[in-house]
């Protein structure tokens, strides 16, 4: 493995979305995201194994590392 390689946690996960960019009523832009699947990266931090449960129209892709939401007290 290259010494500028950080190796990735197998549990490692992303978000794998689509953003579509729209103008509300002001005029001002905005922007949608829906997620489509799920990636995890591989044990050596080289790759990603990607999970698609939609296809995008556009076909851009939008993969994000994954943030749990805050726990509702």
């Amino acid at each position: 493995m290259n010494s500028n390689t950080t190796a990735a946690t197998p549990a490692e996960r992303y978000d794998v979305l689509v953003v579509d960019n729209y103008e509300d009523a002001q005029g001002a832009e905005k922007a949608s995201w829906t997620r489509v699947g799920v990636a995890f990266a591989h044990k050596d931090g080289l790759g990603l194994n990607v999970e698609l449960q939609a296809i995008p129209v556009s076909g851009k892709l939008v993969i994000r590392r994954h943030e749990p939401k805050p726990k509702a007290k």
